[in-house]
């Protein structure tokens, strides 16, 4: 290692100050006698009410729309192809399907409203990978209408960003503002239940110094989920895939800062240890012997002749980082992940 290898004191993983906004709240797990309340609206959650449609329709003799085909195997594309079906119950059996969805994710957020954290909360983002379809979009649509029409002064939008990119471009508003000194890119990761994304984010600041120019330069998405590695296993992966993209900043010459801002689901602890909230991941992750960023900084202690800086934060805080740009107009917000679970978290903007 160089003289330069000892890396430079930045914020501890999981901080709840950060340079543009203060984190009330995040990953939280209200319940109710069902269990935990994101359960209602999560992926998995949208598939059980088609499969519930289905089986209804099964149970009355009549006809499935999406005839022998397992739920699970049926794609958001083709239940988007179904909405402009001729037949009025095939078009209609989608569209059921999203109302109710809508209604249970009105339910949570009214919920979460209640939560210290959340109180007065005036706009919430909704990310995730139902956040990418035309599905999601109505559903986050029709679910801002419900809350609306309640009067309590909350609206929820389609968070702006590709959802496989969101997290990677909020990982750049982890960093204080003089790590980029002298540097274009910054590596990010995400983590999530099914995929773990490794990203080369390209900052813009000289378009924009708020980093609303930011965007993914290079991407690769793996689905661990399919492959069930170890948790020792998804770590060389992901050490690779940060290679990987350390090697096309050096080809396309970019400065690339000698930080990597990671997002992965649970509460982070100071130490970079995830205290709970892993358990969708491969192997146990919240062991006391386990460290993430720890591990990664041992397989890339430098980058570009630096020292490297990791920082860690939860998935969802990462998604909502990137909306920073378009939240200066309210106060108080949040994000929901409408993914394996539903992440959450809500800021307040400083300043």
């Amino acid at each position: 290692m160089s003289d330069q290898s000892v890396a430079p004191p930045v914020a501890g993983h999981g901080a709840a100050t950060l340079t543009s906004v203060t984190i009330d709240a995040y990953n939280a797990e209200a319940r109710d006698k069902d269990g935990f309340l994101g359960d209602r609206a999560s992926k998995r959650a949208f598939w059980n009410i088609l499969d519930e449609w289905r089986e209804r329709l099964r149970e009355l003799g009549e006809e499935d729309p999406l005839g022998e085909a397992p739920t699970d195997e049926i794609t958001k594309r083709r239940l988007e192809k179904m909405m402009q079906d001729e037949r009025p119950e095939a078009a209609a059996l989608v569209h059921g399907v999203i109302e109710e969805f809508a209604q249970e994710l009105a339910g949570v957020v009214r919920r979460f409203l209640r939560l210290k954290g959340w109180k007065d909360t005036q706009r919430i983002v909704a990310g995730g990978g139902m956040s990418g379809s035309r599905i999601g979009h109505l559903a986050i649509g029709r679910a801002s209408l419900l809350l609306k029409a309640e009067g309590l002064g909350v609206e929820i939008l389609p968070i702006t960003h590709e959802p496989d990119e969101a997290a990677l471009i909020g990982a750049a508003h982890l960093a204080p503002s003089w790590i980029f000194a002298g540097h274009d890119s910054l590596l990010a990761v995400d983590i999530g239940g099914t995929n773990i994304r490794v990203g080369l984010v390209e900052l813009n600041l000289k378009k924009k110094k708020d980093l609303s120019q930011a965007k993914v330069a290079g991407l690769e998405v793996w689905c661990h989920a399919e492959d069930k590695p170890s948790r020792e296993e998804a770590v060389e992966r992901m050490a690779r895939m940060l290679e990987a993209m350390v090697k096309q900043a050096k080809m396309e010459k970019r400065a690339l800062a000698p930080f990597i801002g990671i997002g992965c689901p649970g509460i982070i602890e100071e130490d970079g240890s995830i205290a709970r909230g892993g358990q969708n991941l491969p192997g146990n992750w919240e062991s006391s012997r386990f460290n993430l960023p720890r591990e990664l900084m041992e397989r890339m202690p430098e980058i570009g002749g630096h020292a490297t800086a990791i920082l860690m934060h939860n998935d969802a805080v990462l998604q909502g980082l990137s909306e920073i740009p378009n939240m200066q107009d309210v106060k108080r917000w949040g994000v929901l992940t409408i993914g394996t679970g539903l992440g959450n978290a809500r800021f307040t903007n400083r300043g």
